[in-house]
This record gives C-alpha cells, structure tokens and sequence, in this order.
C-alpha cells in the first residue's frame, strides 16, 4: 500500500454567521482539502486550516508547501507508517503543523478503509461513548450574547464556550450577561484568546469572574508567556486552559515542568494531526492534566480526525468540535453524528465520513493534483 496520488483543493465554506474571536472576525471559512489514493484504490480524505495567529500559517502559504514540498514526497510512502511519514515531514519542512495534519488525516482515513476499522481503533481503541457538545458563543453585545446562549439552552445545549478578550471590563459585562440568563446549571467557559494579554489585565477580570463559576478560563495571555501563565494560575481559584500557548511537544514538557495549566486544549492543526496529537494526550496524561481536543471551525474532515482522537483517550474529558454546525454547506456528513447535546460515533471504517465530491468541487476557488 502506498500513495499514489495527492489532490489539494482549496476551498472558501460559507458560515452562517460570522465568527467573531479577539484577534479577527471571519465571514467565510477558508480550509485546503486532500484527497489522498493510494496504488490499491484506497482514498484517505484530509483538511488543514491554518491560522496565522496561532500557528504562523497563511492560506496561501499552507497551499504553497502541500503543493511544492510535503505532497511530492509522500509519494509513494506507505501510508500506514505514521512515525516514518512525521519524522519525514518533520525533516522536509520545520513548523507548519496545520499543512502536516491534512497529511497525517488522509493517511489515518485510507489505513482505517484499508483494515476495515474506525480510526480510534488505531491509537488505542474507543473509551467515551459520547461527549457533551458545547456550543460556541463569538464576541458580541453582552445583551446578544445572552439571547443566543438562552436560544441555545432551549434548543439542548448544556453548555457555552464563550469568545471574548477585546476589552477587560467590557468581556466581564458579557461573561455575567450569559450567567445572569442561562442559570447557574449550564457550564459556561471563557475564551479570551490571548486578547488580555497579561497577568496584570487578567487578574484584574478574575477578580469579578470567581463568583460566576466558571469552569475553567483558556488563553488570557500572550501564547509565549508562559511564566504569565504560572503568575495567573498561583493567584486565582479558576481552573486555568493552555490553548495557542502549547503546540508540539517541546511546549508540553514547559508546561509540565511549571506546571503552567490546570487543562491542556489540543487541537490537531497546531500539533500536526492525529498522531503528535495522541502523543500529547499521553504526556499530559503523565502529568496528570486533562485534556480537552478543540478546533479552528474545521470541515467534517478535520472534525472527525478530532473526534477519533477524544474518544480514544482516557484523559481527554471534552471537545470543541462544532464546525460542521456552523458552515452554511459542509462537504461532509459528520453533522447527522451531533444529537444534542451530545455526540456519538459510528463504527464506520476510516473518519467515518461520506464526502461529496459536487459539493468540494463547487466550494474549490483553486487545485492542483500532485501523482508518481
């Protein structure tokens, strides 16, 4: 079994509403899909959708290294062996983690249609049943932001990731706007994104959060302060989440070594995909940290692979996975596994997923085939 053929598009997905973080506000959601064939007619489906932000990534440059450097030589590599395909990688090109996740995916996805096996089967089997859906609140008027969480709570949802950090005092009205409507009962976390950016604005905010139980407060400061991080979690009863501060492993063992989060949140386009993301959840696991598995709003391509890996791991106690819920048009089926508020997984070999391949074409702004 080896690759044969690699076919990258790259495609615009239309959201039904804006999505609004502290860094950028994002109208439509750009995402570059492979389509992976392999010499026995096996067909592994992959995604990337890099963040400049976050893991120092362009559209257009993830595009560029797909094309130029990563396809061409994973031609015919066996796509079953992960270790050798990531050291390659690894060696061809330093970073890009988003661009070696639409890699990995597509090789986890063909070796799962090949053996005839979902994909967790291959980093160690299934464990959850189901996980809770959170849905994701972006920044707003605190008032607006109220009025959806309670929509939301009508329609199932338990609990709320909420999107602030553009102003300290401002993000505290809409954090107590959202408790104030929905109850004490529904789990609310808070997603600053770095907008704080210190210990000193962030201390501030927790002072007027502590009595809001909250269950835990992600990335308030700047992803390379760690040493904030260490300052915020000694001074303050809110569990504390690591998010753009930790990527690849040389980032968990900072961590670990001072002890800088309660929580750890792995999303498989900062860490490389399925496989550097297992390897996280195990050296949390060491350390006793729990894990959460998030996205960047990722297809059902990319949702599905984070999934597999949540529900494969012990330690990994929640997900944020929820794009496929808010694209006007998905090029994937992974929303008839949302049942809110939970989410369940099939048995389907692979991701699990069934793509339509009218629908990519249809969203594709641009191509190229790379083949032996």
């Amino acid at each position: 079994m080896n690759i044969k053929k690699i076919e990258i598009f790259a495609v615009d997905f239309p959201l039904i509403k804006p999505f609004i973080v502290s860094y950028g506000t994002f109208p439509t959601m750009p995402s570059i899909i492979i389509k992976l064939t392999t010499d026995d007619g096996y067909i592994g489906w992959g995604e990337s959708v890099p963040d400049e932000h976050v893991t120092g990534e362009t559209f257009e440059s993830t595009f560029h290294v797909l094309k130029h450097s990563l396809a061409p030589a994973m031609l015919n590599e066996d796509p079953c062996h992960f270790e050798k395909i990531h050291d390659k990688m690894d060696r061809i090109v330093k970073g890009v983690p988003s661009a070696k996740a639409a890699i990995d995916i597509a090789c986890f996805d063909a070796v799962g249609k090949k053996l005839g096996v979902p994909v967790y089967q291959l980093i160690g089997g299934r464990f959850h049943k189901k996980f809770p859906i959170t849905h994701v609140l972006s920044i707003d008027e605190p008032d607006k932001m109220a009025e959806e969480a309670e929509q939301k709570v009508q329609e199932g949802y338990r609990s709320f990731k909420m999107k602030v950090g553009t102003d300290v005092e401002r993000d505290v009205e809409r954090i107590k706007a959202v408790r104030k409507r929905v109850g004490e009962q529904i789990a609310i976390r808070v997603d600053v994104n770095q907008g704080w950016v210190n210990s000193s604005n962030t201390l501030k905010a927790m002072r007027s959060l502590e009595s809001l139980g909250i269950d835990w407060l992600e990335q308030p400061v700047l992803a390379d302060d760690i040493d904030a991080m260490v300052e915020v979690k000694s001074k303050s009863n809110i569990p504390l989440m690591i998010d753009e501060g930790l990527c690849n492993i040389f980032d968990m063992r900072e961590i670990i070594a001072k002890r800088a989060a309660d929580k750890i949140n792995i999303k498989l386009m900062k860490c490389g995909g399925i496989y550097p993301a297992a390897k996280l959840a195990t050296m949390a696991e060491m350390a006793g940290i729990d894990c959460q598995i998030g996205s960047m709003v990722e297809s059902s391509i990319a949702s599905a692979a984070g999934f597999h890996v949540a529900f494969s791991k012990k330690n990994i106690k929640s997900v944020e996975l929820t794009g496929p819920l808010k694209f006007k048009t998905d090029i994937g089926d992974l929303n008839k596994s949302y049942k809110i508020p939970f989410i369940e997984l099939g048995d389907k070999p692979g991701l699990g997923v069934e793509i339509d391949e009218e629908v990519l074409s249809r969203l594709t702004v641009y191509s190229c085939k790379v083949k032996s």
